[in-house]
């Protein structure tokens, strides 16, 4: 069926399109052809992977091969805690990656817990209750307050119809239905008033529509669709690892090869120059370089709740650190999802009313002076109009806060709450802070009738009882409540309305709506007593037009630091919202999103644009208003095509397909759909952007822990090899026995290796750019730094073999004092190596017992390398002698001088890191 703008079409139009009766419904028979050509209505699933199948994967990876053949490897050589401690990797890591895929399996099934389970529908004139998937085009429905639509309906019966469509649309509050058609053609699907989306809930009301798509073709189908479609992208870490598996194993294969063949030929015994062999093979490859990743990216996450943001995915954790742009929600992220009146107007009299968010307290100021409801009767009227005219409540919530003191209970914490719509909340709140709230008014007036507000009519009533008279209260659109007023109060007198007193009060209404507030207008009549008022139009006529109160959701307070931390850090911030764009410009003005050339676009000026415009211009625009999800999913892929990592935050359903696309998806763990949550590899539980900003202050953190125990292992491994390499190559005997390689690779390269991971983070951290998302692991010299190290530790190591072998002699005796000071050697030069891996600069730019896990793994592999020295039961299984003070001597100089030799060459050439400067960073086009 083509697909039309039903919200377009009157309600005769409809029937006839879609071949049904507002009397009889669709005949039964129709309805099962309907059924049979075009299917259920229902979200359908792509082919699942059986969890089976998710598990067998994980052992695909190139780096669990390696790990497998060292497992085999270890086994061979009788190293079996070497094998067992392979395994448990092996283990650990498939388990992790099963967990991670099989939640994203999930995504679409959330979806579907958000049909309707039955629907009430009109079959060949009777009304009966049938099974949602059921349902076709053509079909009457009947609704009412709580239940879900069952499919796509144009309404065309509503009464006093809301609905809560913030999953869908990305509005925070009820919107009303209407059943007159809406001429616009492209609308948001947030202007579609007259159509019930599927999925989406009745809040108040009831209604009666006519189904006009179902399945798939609905709306959340749409969704459905894109996020099948939306693949998983593999993560920077996972990639690089992946590259430095296969390095790995090339060069640590190739360089075996040749030292076992330069050994041979140089007169070693073939068979033990085979098992050295093995052994290096075996140190080469750092078999625990995936557990020790896995290590720093779970304590990072255990760091991240305790700053409220919550993991699903452990190698998002890094991938945050090369975030270059947020896209974030503007309600609940950026601002506090509080509606809060700023500012009052009253007869040509701005005011400015302090405080925010649902917290009474506050006062109204004129000219800067505080003013006293009780002598300004003009104010304390709109106060009284506003908390009568209104159904909202705002109440002090008193709850745990998780702290104790000790030996008592947790210490609580009050907040205030509101129950009912924001708007009226925000009036509500106002009354309470000048003396004028709804309980102090309870005894003094009393409710007789309310006139609810409606979409079509813009405007609510009440009627109270007060010292036997009765009160209209009004609110409403300022220009259609205008038009039910035949007064003003006007300078603290009831006037007559004249067109000039009418301009003034539009003017005044357009201005405060220029500064991106929601204008409330607040009108009233004194009822005479004999006067009648049973209907709206009896109500709402005559009234005294008393002011305007302006209000916003105003803007979190740490958002605006947040936001420079991340301009400071090479990090753009875009708002993506449903909301009006001048309301999402001036927020973004406020904090600071809005730069000097900065734009900002609708979604219907992103229709207009092909995916090379929306490309070409991504850098620029700041603020994008009134989008859809598939504008959502378009400027992901558009960043994302420039170059950019891209986190993209979403509470509702509409922004998974979003959140799946993005490099970094982050749904709001308040607000969130578990849609959202399923499709998200972060989930922030106090909905704050700060804690976004704080994620990726602790994504790089971890990113550059893991470059700093690369660097370590890997060094430690080149020096390995290298000792063992050049010493073939001289023709001198083997400088370690093979279980002297497997103890340094499994102590030695182990404990500190850990430590690091856990490294605090250096203070510029975020003063650098976003590293890009394609960046080599070895970057930034960390392959220099690698070599170099590695080679004078082999340098080193084989000078003080070499030295002690000519003192002590070529015989079994002084071979095995050489290869005890050897070994001691290389584990002291390692050991010392740590400590310069903890900064880029050198080893003197930090603290060196600042990281208390890693000074406690340096003493414990100091001690048991000591213990295998001189612990008389060891040194027959490790072939190790008691070493006196002479040559512990010449182990401290020879270890000392590959540090001694970095420190010159870095003051050298030292150079100074590259602050991250100002957004833009420029075109950065990659191919993805």
């Amino acid at each position: 069926m083509e697909q039309l703008k039903w919200h377009q079409y009157g309600v005769n139009d409809l029937t006839e399109r879609l071949g049904s009766s507002l009397q009889e419904g669709l005949k039964p028979s129709a309805a099962a052809e309907r059924l049979e050509e075009n299917g259920a209505n229902e979200l359908t699933e792509g082919k699942r992977v059986p969890p089976i199948l998710l598990l067998l994967n994980q052992f695909k990876d190139f780096m669990v091969l390696i790990l497998m053949g060292a497992t085999l490897i270890s086994g061979l050589l009788g190293e079996y805690l070497d094998a067992i401690t392979i395994i448990a990797i092996i283990v650990i890591n498939a388990v992790l990656g099963f967990v991670q895929e099989f939640r994203a399996e999930r995504s679409l099934r959330a979806l579907k817990e958000l049909s309707a389970p039955s629907a009430k529908v009109l079959r060949g004139g009777e009304l009966i209750t049938i099974a949602a998937r059921e349902l076709v085009a053509g079909d009457i429905v009947y609704l009412e307050s709580g239940d879900r639509v069952p499919a796509d309906v144009r309404l065309i019966e509503t009464n006093s119809c809301y609905a809560e469509e913030s999953a869908l649309t990305g509005e925070s509050v009820p919107v009303g239905k209407y059943a007159a058609p809406i001429p616009d053609g492209d609308l948001p699907l947030g202007d579609q008033r007259n159509i019930g989306f599927m999925g989406t809930m009745l809040t108040r009301g009831t209604a009666k529509g006519i189904v006009v798509r179902t399945g798939m073709e609905t709306e959340m189908g749409k969704i459905a669709g894109l996020i099948q479609s939306t693949e998983s992208m593999e993560t920077p870490l996972q990639h690089r690892l992946e590259q430095l598996g296969k390095l790995l194993i090339m060069v640590a294969i190739g360089l075996t090869i040749m030292v076992v063949v330069a050994g041979i030929l140089h007169g070693q015994p073939a068979y033990g120059m085979f098992l050295a062999g093995v052994s290096l093979a075996v140190a080469a490859i750092p078999e625990g370089l995936p557990a020790i990743v896995t290590i720093a990216l779970a304590l990072g996450v255990q760091r991240m709740i305790k700053r409220k943001a919550i993991v699903r995915k452990l190698p998002s954790v890094e991938t945050l650190g090369c975030a270059s742009v947020i896209c974030s929600d503007k309600t609940g992220t950026l601002t506090q999802n509080k509606m809060t009146v700023t500012n009052v107007w009253l007869s040509d009299r701005r005011l400015e009313v302090s405080g925010e968010g649902y917290d009474p307290t506050g006062a109204i100021y004129e000219n800067g002076k505080a003013i006293d409801p009780k002598h300004d009767l003009h104010l304390k009227r709109l106060l009284q109009v506003g908390a009568l005219c209104n159904n909202a409540q705002v109440e002090r919530v008193e709850e745990p806060s998780g702290k104790r003191r000790r030996g008592a209970a947790a210490e609580p914490v009050s907040e205030w709450r509101l129950k009912g719509d924001p708007t009226e909340g925000a009036l509500a709140v106002l009354a309470a802070k000048l003396g004028s709230s709804a309980k102090s008014l309870e005894t003094l007036y009393q409710r007789v009738k309310e006139f609810p507000f409606d979409s079509e009519r813009k405007r609510m009533s009440v009627i109270v009882s007060h010292q036997g008279g009765r009160l209209i209260c009004t609110k409403g659109a300022p220009d259609v409540l205008m038009e039910h007023c035949s007064y003003v109060l006007w300078d603290g007198k009831v006037v007559p309305f004249t067109s000039t007193l009418k301009r003034k009060c539009a003017e005044a209404g357009e201005a405060m709506a220029g500064s991106a507030l929601r204008v409330l207008g607040l009108a009233y009549k004194d009822v005479r007593p004999a006067e009648k008022v049973e209907t709206e139009d009896d109500a709402e006529q005559g009234l005294v037009f008393i002011g305007l109160a302006g209000m916003i959701d105003p803007p979190r307070r740490e958002v605006k630091d947040a936001i420079a931390t991340c301009r400071r850090a090479g990090i753009k911030t875009v708002m993506i919202t449903g909301d009006h764009q001048l309301t999402a410009e001036a927020i973004a003005g406020q904090l600071g999103i809005m730069s000097r050339g900065a734009v900002s676009v609708t979604g219907k000026q992103l229709e207009e644009m092909t995916d090379e415009e929306l490309e070409k211009r991504a850098d620029d625009i700041s603020v994008y208003a009134r989008v859809s999800p598939e504008h959502k999913l378009r400027i992901v892929k558009a960043l994302q095509r420039r170059g950019h990592t891209v986190a993209m935050t979403g509470d509702g359903v509409n922004d998974a397909p979003a959140i799946k696309a993005a490099d970094i998806g982050i749904a709001m763990g308040i607000t969130g759909t578990d849609v959202s949550k399923e499709a998200s590899a972060l989930v922030l539980s106090d909905d704050n952007f700060s804690t976004i900003v704080a994620a990726i202050e602790e994504g790089r953190g971890i990113y550059e822990n893991i470059r700093k125990f690369i660097r370590y292992l890997l060094a430690s491994n080149v020096g390995e090899i290298m000792v063992m390499f050049l010493a073939m190559m001289a023709g001198l005997p083997l400088p370690l026995v093979p279980i002297q390689i497997l103890w340094v690779n499994l102590v030695t390269d182990g404990l500190p290796a850990m430590a690091l991971g856990v490294d605090q983070a250096e203070k510029d951290l975020m003063q650098q750019k976003p590293r890009q998302a394609k960046e080599n692991i070895f970057a930034r010299r960390l392959g220099w730094k690698i070599i170099s190290r590695g080679i004078l530790i082999g340098l080193c190591t084989l000078g003080a073999f070499w030295i002690t072998l000519v003192a002590e002699g070529n015989d079994p005796q002084g071979l095995m004092t050489a290869q005890t000071v050897a070994f001691a050697t290389l584990v002291m030069a390692q050991l010392i190596h740590v400590f310069d891996c903890r900064s880029s600069r050198s080893i003197f730019h930090r603290n060196p017992f600042q990281n208390k896990y890693l000074v406690l793994a340096v003493l414990s592999s100091l001690l048991l390398m000591v213990g295998v020295l001189y612990i008389e039961a060891l040194q027959p299984i490790f072939k190790t002698v008691p070493i006196g003070f002479r040559e512990w001597c010449l182990v401290f100089v020879a270890a000392g001088i590959p540090t001694f030799i970095m420190g010159i060459g870095s003051v050298l050439g030292k150079t100074k890191r590259k602050p991250a400067g100002k957004w833009p960073l420029g075109p950065q086009t990659v191919s993805r």
